[in-house]
C-alpha cells in the first residue's frame, strides 16, 4: 500500500512539474510577444539635449522621479547639450531602439531645427517618435520698468514710434523666445532688434541690466516680475496664466491668434515597441498628475498637459507647420 501511495505521488509531483514548466514557458513566450509586458528589466536612460540647469533638466528630473518609482527601475538623466538640442537628439535618435533609451526635450528641436539648419545628420520626424508631452511651455513679454509703458497696448504703441530702437533678449537663434520676437514684429507692424544670448539666464541678466529692452521670458524672471524688478506685459498664449490671471493674452490687446507655445516632452528611437511606448506615456501622464510634480511645472511657469501619443505627434506635426512659416516669413537662419 505504502508502495502504491509513494509511487502515485511521485508521478503527482512529476504531473505538477511537467505543467508548471508549461506554465512558465507560455508567460515567457506571451512576454516575449509583447515587450511590454516585462520591459522594463534594468535601468532606461534619458537623455537630456540640454545642459545641467536649465528647463528641460529641471523638468526631466522631476517627472523622472515617479517614473522610476513606477517602473521599479531608475532613469537614469544623461545630458548632451550643443546645437539647439541636435547633439542629445541625434544620439537618442540613433539608440537601438529597445525601449531603454529616451529624450527629453524642448519642441523647438523637433518643429524648429528642421527649419533652421539645412543639413541635420538625422530626421526628427522619421528617426524619433514622440512619446509624452510634459509640459506647455509658455513664454511672458517683459519689459523694464522704466521703459514708458504700462501695459501691452502701449508698448506696441511705442514701439511703432520708435523703430529700430528698441532691443529684446533671447536665449539664442531659432529659441522660441526669439520667434516669439518675430512673431510680435510681424502681426504688429514693429521693427525692433534682436540679441541672441547663449541661454535665457544671461539675456535675462542684460535686461535686468538696462542692456536691453524687453524679452519674452520663458520664465526664470518671474520671480523678478513679483519683486517690481521687471514690468509684465501680456502673455504669449492663446490664454491667461493662472500665475498672473489678470495679465491678457496678445490675442487679448489686438494680435489674434497670437500663440508662442511650444511642448517639452520624452521622444523614443523610431522602432520603439508600441507597448513600451504607450507604457512610458502611462506613467509619464501620471505623474503628472502628482501635486508635487504639478505645482513645480506650474511654477516654472509651465502647464502640464498629458497627452496620448497619437495626440503629441500630432501637436508636434502642428507646431512644425505654425513655426516654420514664421521662420519662413522672418528669413530665420542660424549662424
Amino acid at each position: 500500500m505504502k508502495k502504491h501511495f509513494a509511487a502515485s505521488g511521485r508521478r503527482s509531483f512529476f504531473h505538477l512539474a511537467a505543467a508548471a514548466a508549461v506554465t512558465l514557458s507560455s508567460v515567457a513566450a506571451v512576454q516575449a510577444a509583447q515587450p511590454g509586458a516585462s520591459w522594463p528589466t534594468k535601468p532606461v536612460r534619458v537623455v537630456v539635449n540640454f545642459p545641467p540647469g536649465g528647463a528641460a533638466d529641471v523638468m526631466a528630473r522631476l517627472i523622472s522621479q515617479p517614473v522610476s518609482e513606477a517602473l521599479g527601475q531608475p532613469l537614469v538623466i544623461e545630458n548632451r547639450g550643443g546645437a539647439n538640442g541636435n547633439i542629445g537628439g541625434e544620439a537618442v535618435a540613433k539608440a537601438d531602439p529597445d525601449g531603454y533609451t529616451f529624450l527629453f526635450s524642448s519642441g523647438g528641436m523637433v518643429s524648429v531645427n528642421p527649419h533652421l539648419y539645412k543639413a541635420m545628420s538625422f530626421d526628427p520626424a522619421k528617426d524619433l517618435q514622440p512619446v509624452a508631452a510634459a509640459s506647455r511651455a509658455r513664454v511672458y513679454l517683459v519689459t523694464r520698468p522704466d521703459v514708458p509703458v504700462k501695459d501691452a497696448q502701449e508698448f506696441i504703441e511705442h514701439a511703432r514710434k520708435n523703430p529700430g530702437k528698441l532691443t529684446y533678449a533671447s536665449p539664442g537663434n531659432g529659441s522660441t523666445p526669439h520667434l516669439a520676437g518675430e512673431m510680435l514684429n510681424a502681426a504688429a507692424g514693429l521693427q525692433t532688434l534682436h540679441v541672441p544670448y547663449r541661454g535665457a539666464a544671461p539675456g535675462m541678466v542684460d535686461l535686468l541690466a538696462g542692456q536691453v529692452d524687453y524679452m519674452f521670458d520663458p520664465g526664470i524672471g518671474l520671480g523678478h516680475v513679483r519683486d517690481g524688478k521687471l514690468r509684465l506685459l501680456a502673455v504669449a498664449s492663446p490664454e491667461r496664466s493662472s500665475l498672473f490671471p489678470d495679465t491678457p493674452t496678445l490675442d487679448e490687446v489686438g494680435l489674434k491668434g497670437f500663440d508662442a507655445d511650444s511642448w517639452f516632452g520624452f521622444y523614443a528611437p523610431a522602432g520603439v515597441d508600441k507597448a513600451i511606448v504607450d507604457r512610458m506615456n502611462a506613467e509619464v501622464n501620471r505623474a503628472l498628475g502628482l501635486p508635487q510634480v504639478k505645482n513645480r511645472l506650474i511654477e516654472l511657469g509651465g502647464v502640464p498637459e498629458p497627452m496620448s501619443p497619437d495626440e503629441f505627434a500630432a501637436k508636434t506635426r502642428a507646431d512644425f507647420e505654425r513655426f516654420g512659416a514664421i521662420i519662413r516669413e522672418r528669413g530665420i537662419s542660424v549662424q
